[in-house]
């Protein structure tokens, strides 16, 4: 809430939390530089290799997803003892949140009260009820209001949870300001956290990948919501949890604080926040040696594609031989029974948000004609153009294809734990992201092509009749991209949850380190060519099968001719 910790770490304790960092970065660093390799070598590979036949049928939007800035006074719970008291807030465009005393002093450039990153933050707006049910879901949480003082009639809350960090508690005057906060703060806590997913470049690809495998060295197999938030956050989420579960160890039952953390809410703070310090100096540090390192392996992989790629296939196809057997043996056990309810539970709300990303285009260039029909005056035209361009952008106009997936997430959380999968928020966000960049290429092509087709020559009718062969034929391009998008959303999700179940079950049977395997990939004499990469891709490979098959008879599509070799695994994470 703002308020000063009443217990801070020490200068000892805090010294030893940078040590903690050190460490993490000295073990960390040498994976990441091991998957910046195979980045490169999967982007190269996907750029010299065989396109698929039908590309996009939009138009890329040029315009980056970004989170809408909004502003407005509500009350905040804070001081000592905490009390609602009036501020004025802001949501920056970088997905910070602001509050200041009062609208004056934003206005005139003051210093805020508190200011946060939404990152990793979870948001409640339907009472103390709610906030119950949240702390069952992440235990973890720190939380030092007096339930007395949360239980007060709040009539439109806006409670903001993090793992780590104190909660913050607002409340609006009104429903309708609490709605457009709801809507501004969600957008923004999505694309804080989905910042790498999003990413096209290898370096994110690289980060995400070294910190899943990273973490599956130290015992945690399962796709995780840690990996939500920019590469210093995330990092500083896998110590914070690290550190909570040693906290808790040494701490009684009986003393833990609240929320079952083992340590009071403000030395997470403080905890936090030299983390977060810690890693972001380091992780910088690295960028130099980071960027020297990515252009010298694109130099060489490029120049030695082909024989890395056949050592490669040589070493897959001796893996395979080895792990077939028991692999076919866990497929059979744990994941074809159970593979078509989940693809059917994923699919359903993904097909609702799909389908409402194309109910809401279509209403808005049903307005668009019917303005330029009842009023062609260019001012007015204007404005409403401008409205219609700005529909992917307004959390608002957005939820109705955001709702879907964010009310999958209890009906799918039964569905995944048994596979070890904790990345459920990761999920419903990427369904959320897609349908914003769907919606937003659409706009996108539509206002092109309408600026290709309306000349001054023609008159009101004739351009209403031009608009609607626009609207139709952007309209079938969105089918036509909404249905590989689709695909690729369930084949991406589909791995995410089954390939690290797969590894946790097969490590104890399949011994990895295989001489023969080794020998061919030090003969090929290139970073991005790893024993352990090998095999992951030949799981993967293996599962992309039974993964097509089911999307071709849930879908009525998909890639029968899989090879085994798991070149189907490496060259679609290449695509």
């Amino acid at each position: 809430m703002g308020a000063r910790p009443s217990s801070p770490l020490d200068k000892r304790q805090q010294q030893q939390l940078r040590g903690q960092v050190d460490a993490l970065l000295r073990n960390f660093l040498p994976c990441y530089r091991r998957q910046l390799a195979i980045a490169v070598l999967r982007q190269v590979s996907g750029e010299l290799g065989p396109r698929e036949p039908a590309g996009c049928q939009l138009t890329r939007s040029k315009k980056l997803p970004r989170v809408r800035e909004h502003r407005g006074p509500l009350m905040q719970l804070r001081g000592h003892p905490p009390q609602w008291q009036p501020v004025f807030c802001v949501l920056r465009g970088d997905g910070r949140l602001e509050w200041f005393q009062h609208k004056e002093v934003f206005e005139a450039g003051g210093r805020p009260l508190g200011s946060v990153a939404l990152t990793g933050y979870t948001l409640l707006s339907s009472g103390h009820e709610h906030l119950h049910r949240l702390d069952q879901l992440h235990p973890h949480a720190p939380d030092t209001e007096p339930a007395p003082i949360l239980g007060e009639a709040v009539s439109f809350p806006l409670f903001l949870q993090h793992p780590f960090r104190t909660r913050l508690c607002f409340s609006a005057d009104t429903r309708e300001a609490q709605r457009g906060w709801k809507h501004a703060l969600q957008g923004g806590i999505r694309l804080r956290g989905t910042v790498l997913q999003r990413s096209q470049v290898p370096a994110a690809h690289a980060f995400l990948d070294a910190v899943r495998l990273y973490r599956q060295r130290l015992g945690h197999y399962g796709d995780d919501d840690v990996t939500l938030g920019s590469d210093a956050e995330v990092l500083t989420a896998v110590l914070m949890r690290e550190l909570l579960r040693a906290w808790q160890a040494e701490t009684p039952a009986g003393l833990q604080g609240a929320g079952g953390s083992g340590a009071p809410a403000e030395r997470l703070e403080v905890a936090y926040a030299v983390v977060l310090a810690r890693t972001s100096a380091g992780l910088r540090a690295f960028q130099p040696e980071k960027d020297e390192l990515l252009a010298t392996l694109e130099r060489a992989i490029r120049r030695d594609l082909e024989p890395v790629q056949r050592q490669r296939a040589l070493a897959a196809a001796g893996l395979l031989v080895q792990v077939q057997g028991p692999l076919e043996v866990c497929l059979r056990q744990e994941v074809d029974a159970k593979l078509a309810p989940l693809t059917q539970a994923l699919l359903s709300p993904l097909e609702a948000s799909l389908g409402a990303v194309r109910t809401l285009l279509a209403r808005g260039m049903d307005q668009l004609s019917c303005h330029l029909r009842r009023n062609p005056s260019g001012r007015r035209l204007r404005r409403e153009v401008y409205t219609f361009g700005e529909i992917p952008w307004d959390p608002g106009l957005m939820q109705a294809c955001y709702r879907e997936p964010q009310r999958s997430l209890c009906r799918l959380q039964p569905l995944v734990t048994q596979f070890g999968f904790l990345g459920i928020q990761s999920l419903v966000f990427g369904a959320q992201d897609l349908a914003q960049q769907l919606m937003a290429d659409a706009v996108a092509t539509f206002l092109q092509l309408a600026d290709e087709c309306l000349t001054s020559a023609l008159d009101c009718n004739q351009a209403v009749q031009q608009l609607e062969k626009v609207q139709g034929l952007v309209l079938k391009k969105l089918a036509s991209d909404s249905e590989s998008a689709r695909q690729r959303y369930m084949r991406d999700w589909l791995l995410r949850i089954f390939s690290p179940f797969l590894q946790s079950q097969l490590r104890p049977c399949c011994k990895v380190e295989l001489p023969e395997v080794e020998g061919v990939i030090q003969a090929a004499g290139c970073q991005a060519l790893t024993t352990e990469g090998v095999y992951e891709d030949v799981l993967r490979g293996v599962l992309l099968q039974r993964i097509d098959r089911e999307l071709k008879k849930t879908l009525g599509t998909g890639n029968s001719d899989c090879d085994i070799t798991c070149s189907l695994a490496w060259d679609q994470e290449a695509a």
